[in-house]
């Protein structure tokens, strides 16, 4: 370091990131990219060391999900790059915004054989990312952060991949300039259109589908908002998984969500206006080709990607969710609309869902509402790709919105434990827990020993049915006789006190209910192991 303002350019990285808001940086130091952590304490940045670079990813995307804001990664060249494709995978699917700052070699078609090298680093990031670039010069570094980050803030969130040469990381590079004004967020949202407001009022059964897209608005409320527009105009509305707790649980005219019920197709024909706001109305959304829809359908996003896919007879707004409820909120009846829904019918039509998911996987209801009962108001829950998650996402009623994050769209296993770690490092206290399969366990397992360091208090039920139950369940709807879906597991509790962990293995109900309690006022996590063999 040769004076107090240049400094080796990965050190300078590190102060502008800082500067920029970062205060957590999740990764493993190599000795690629060693030069990028020279900065990291000098600039004040905490650094959670991940014992993976998948686990890292996850953990940026779980710090991004529950504060909000950019959830950071420093890998190195070549592997580390590899191993965190998977989590920036699954932040694209989930319009999550996580920047990933990689080393790379300075040369590599004239040169062969280097340590961790790739035919095309940046080619192969830019396969699950929205954008991936090489820097060439500090000037280069510095610009492509701030895009970055500007982009977090005016477009869809989704990650990016910045690639940094080793020799340059090791020079001595000016300061980052300074900050220039935040961009101001969604200025292009484009106005109603001039019948709408006027249209849902007049008509006989509107309808609204809520997705996860309200959770990116510029704006606070939204979901208040949202609330108060279906009630002014006596609509009814479905949310997405990852647009629950929108509406809220007690709100008389919510559908919930239960849109991969096929027989939701005919709750939504019943409408005469239907008003999709942030949700793509993806496979993972409906597993259906058609939403069901038979009039017209208004669809709301800031991704003109979203607005030009495959559902029939759309009419597409760009622009924040948030501007445009707020539109319909200001041109609302008064006093508001009587309600065109039948509230006891969707009653009962939820109740006749919640049957149906319960009984298609056998047991597990009475497991996830002792685990409802056992958490506390607050609590923000990171599931995985396992049985009790899926049947959980339909039944369990959120009363807030963005306080259940799920591996959506790329659909990775072992995403839960070490993205409720980042959740919990971003939420400082406040009440995390994650949910997981015995076999999504395996593969970030080794993260425990990071929650077990920081001495977070993080519940993280595991629920062990002995295989791939779930596609047990799919191999024997297909006709294939099952194979290769069961693994022998260790003892869970056992490993779980090896990294230094609590471990619970309730027998009971109750039993769980009470283990679940307990394991948010422990002073470090605590595995809850939980079986099929659960008595009541």
């Amino acid at each position: 370091m040769s004076d107090a303002v240049t400094r080796p350019l990965g050190a300078q990285i590190s102060h502008m990131l800082k500067a920029r808001g970062v205060d957590v940086i999740f990764g493993i130091p190599g000795v690629h990219n060693q030069e990028m952590y020279r900065g990291i304490e000098e600039a004040g940045i905490t650094h959670v060391l991940a014992r993976h670079e998948q686990g890292a990813g996850f953990m940026a995307d779980g710090y991004a999900r529950a504060s909000g804001k950019v959830g950071v990664a420093y890998v190195i060249t070549g592997p580390g790059l590899c191993n965190i494709m998977t989590p920036m995978g699954q932040a694209y699917s989930d319009s999550v915004p996580m920047l990933v700052i990689a080393s790379c070699l300075d040369e590599t078609a004239a040169q062969q054989g280097q340590l961790h090298q790739m035919r095309d680093q940046a080619a192969a990031a830019a396969t699950v990312t929205d954008w991936s670039h090489t820097a060439h010069s500090a000037q280069a570094a510095y610009q492509l952060i701030d895009r970055a980050l500007q982009e977090f803030k005016t477009a869809r969130p989704r990650p990016k991949a910045l690639h940094v040469p080793i020799a340059l990381l090791q020079a001595d590079a000016a300061p980052a300039p300074e900050m220039r004004a935040n961009a101001v967020a969604y200025r292009a949202s484009a106005p109603l259109p001039t019948d709408l407001a006027a249209a849902l009022a007049q008509a006989q059964k509107p309808m609204f589908i809520f997705g996860g897209g309200l959770l990116h608005s510029c704006h606070a409320n939204t979901a208040q908002v949202a609330r108060r527009v279906v009630t002014a105009y006596g609509a009814a509305a479905f949310t997405t998984y990852a647009g629950r707790g929108v509406l809220g649980a007690d709100h008389p005219y919510n559908f919930g969500a239960y849109l991969a019920r096929p027989n939701s197709a005919a709750q939504i024909a019943q409408a005469d206006l239907v008003i999709a706001v942030g949700t793509s109305l993806a496979e993972v959304d409906l597993w259906r080709a058609q939403l069901g829809h038979t009039a017209r359908l208004v669809r709301v996003d800031i991704d003109p990607e979203v607005l030009t896919d495959a559902q029939a007879g759309q009419e597409g707004v760009l622009g924040d969710c948030g501007d445009f409820l707020r539109d319909l909120d200001a041109l609302a009846p008064v006093p508001a609309v009587a309600p065109k829904w039948d509230a006891s019918q969707i009653k009962a039509t939820r109740a006749k869902w919640r049957a149906e998911a319960d009984a298609e996987r056998v047991g597990i209801l009475p497991v996830i509402e002792a685990i409802r009962a056992g958490v506390p108001d607050d609590v923000m829950i990171y599931s995985d790709m396992t049985q009790i998650a899926y049947l959980a996402k339909e039944v369990w009623d959120m009363d807030r919105p963005g306080h259940w994050h799920h591996p959506y769209g790329f659909g990775t296993l072992g995403y839960a434990t070490p993205a409720a770690i980042g959740g919990a490092i971003a939420r400082q206290g406040k009440p995390t827990m994650a949910i997981i399969g015995d076999y999504g366990f395996h593969y970030t397992m080794q993260e425990l020993g990071v929650a077990v360091e920081l001495g977070l208090s993080l519940p993280i039920i595991l629920w062990d049915n002995g295989k791939l139950g779930e596609i047990e369940d799919s191999m024997v709807r297909a006709q294939i006789a099952p194979n290769a879906v069961i693994a022998r597991n260790p003892d869970f509790c056992k490993l779980a006190e090896a990294f230094g962990a609590r471990a619970e293995a309730p027998q009971t109900i109750e039993a769980l209910r009470e283990a679940v309690r307990a394991a948010f006022e422990a002073d470090g996590p605590t595995l809850i192991y939980a079986t099929p063999a659960l008595t009541a």
